[in-house]
């Protein structure tokens, strides 16, 4: 599961003749003061898309376009708005396509990762977008300082509490994962890496 060349991105951008918004976007993502939600997360989330969504998709375009716009933006601060100032964000600059409204709807499903049971194109980004809790140790290791790095502001023992609270509430769900596609890729291996990672943050 290692990430995409940065170079890649541009295969993955379904409008052509909006490269100013695609390398908007880039500028964005490739903020210094991202620790994960940066440029290789947002390559790792169009990969993983890849990999779950067939070339002939009737949505691809749609769902291409929410995983570039999911974490468009991110602050780290602790206002939980990201999401729905990225949905926004999606709405103004796709106001000119047929992609605005559903782009927006499913940037603001990753907020929660609980998509509808009939919602795929739902299940699909939430389950790309989480897929980084079946990466390799060393990349999961990556991953979690990366987050850490974003709350630098937090005392630790708040952060500890608190990223021990998320991960127990995903393990308590009945799977991590939506898809199928996705559950049988990546759900034993996400199991083990949350449950490593709680133990550790007990320590």
């Amino acid at each position: 599961m290692g990430p995409a060349p940065m170079s890649d991105l541009a295969r993955w951008w379904p409008l052509p003749d909006r490269t100013d918004l695609r390398d908007r976007l880039c500028e964005a993502y490739d903020d210094p003061g991202r620790g994960y939600h940066g440029l290789r997360h947002l390559a790792e989330v169009l990969q993983r898309l890849d990999e779950l969504v067939p070339a002939g998709h009737p949505t691809r375009d749609t769902l291409l376009l929410a995983a570039w716009f999911h974490d468009a933006v991110y602050d780290g601060s602790m206002a939980g708005d990201n999401e729905e100032r990225s949905a926004q964000l999606a709405e103004e600059e796709l106001a000119a396509t047929p992609h605005a409204a559903e782009v927006a709807r499913l940037v603001r499903l990753t907020e929660t990762h609980r998509p509808a049971q009939n919602d795929l194109d739902g299940q699909l980004l939430c389950d790309a977008d989480l897929a980084i809790l079946a990466a390799s140790p060393e990349r999961y290791d990556e991953y979690t300082a990366g987050v850490r790095q974003e709350y630098d502001a937090i005392p630790d023992p708040a952060f500890r509490t608190g990223r021990r609270k998320v991960l127990q509430d995903l393990l308590a769900r009945d799977s991590l994962f939506h898809s199928q596609a996705a559950r049988d890729r990546w759900e034993e291996r996400a199991r083990a890496n949350v449950q490593a990672e709680i133990d550790e943050l007990a320590d």
